[in-house]
């Protein structure tokens, strides 16, 4: 057995946090290179521009790349062998999330009650995924994940009648009706299969595949592919002003499901695409 100090882990979300606020992952930057000079619109390209300009601040200030520093998204895989030590793991967590937040004049984005809407004032809870896996290594990835995009989130439950030309239906149609509201050009995570409740998980899973690497399965690395080329025929562009680039990638993850039903749910990413990880 390995034991892991809580505070270890506890530094370390504070850490991947503030670093996800002020600095965009390489290869998002490349991908919005590669796009902006296939973009044909000059608004559109004027808008790359400026998105780039920016992450190059941000990085550069230490300021946070958007006003909407997000809700705190956390998975993490933990070896079976691992112990944890001196305190409570999701404590420890919400801790970490609560320093990077209050210490660095990031935006808190979290109410107490989706009535009362009172403001927790350190952006906690996390809202924290826990995933069990063989050995002695914990991996973390976080994603600070914005209002705008996530109300474009969708799930349909499909019968299995709907089949696949069903389901591309409806993520066209999606992402066409949800128009500049994700802050476009996005990022799309798609979950198919699974539960009520489990193809969302799946969707925003989907979302912390490295940018750029293929789909491990050639069916589904072939829909992303489609998917993305039809999206990208839209015309909604960059903020929404028009243009030949809508999408920046699709990710798929699928899992097994019941036979009288067929789970679509669609994850929304702005352009501002923050994700962190770590493996202790």
């Amino acid at each position: 057995m390995r034991e892991i100090p809580v505070e270890e882990v506890q530094d370390k979300i504070e850490k991947l946090f503030v670093m996800a606020n002020f600095e965009l992952p390489e290869e998002v930057v490349h991908i919005i290179i590669k796009a902006a000079h296939l973009e044909t619109s000059p608004t559109a390209k004027e808008i790359f521009r400026q998105i780039l300009k920016n992450a190059e601040i941000a990085r550069d200030e230490k300021l946070p790349l958007c006003q909407d520093c997000g809700v705190a998204l956390i998975f993490m895989e933990i070896g079976q062998d691992i112990v944890f030590t001196g305190g409570d793991l999701s404590s420890a967590v919400n801790e970490g999330v609560r320093r990077a937040y209050k210490n660095n004049y990031l935006r808190f984005s979290i109410v107490e009650d989706p009535f009362s809407r009172v403001n927790t004032k350190n952006n906690t809870p996390a809202f924290i995924h826990y995933e069990i896996v063989p050995g002695n290594e914990l991996r973390i990835i976080i994603m600070p994940k914005g209002g705008g995009c996530e109300n474009m989130s969708q799930l349909r439950m499909f019968s299995p009648s709907a089949g696949i030309n069903g389901v591309k239906k409806f993520i066209l149609e999606s992402v066409k009706q949800s128009g500049a509201n994700p802050c476009p050009p996005l990022f799309l995570g798609i979950g198919i299969g699974g539960t009520f409740e489990y193809a969302p998980y799946l969707a925003k899973k989907a979302l912390l595949r490295k940018i750029g690497t293929p789909n491990p399965d050639p069916s589904l690395d072939s829909l992303e592919r489609e998917l993305l080329e039809g999206i990208n025929t839209l015309g909604i562009g960059p903020q929404g002003m028009g243009g030949s680039i809508t999408a920046l990638a699709v990710h798929i993850l699928k899992a097994p499901c019941h036979i009288a039903s067929l789970p679509v749910a669609l994850s929304f990413q702005c352009h501002s695409h923050r994700y962190k990880e770590v493996i202790i």
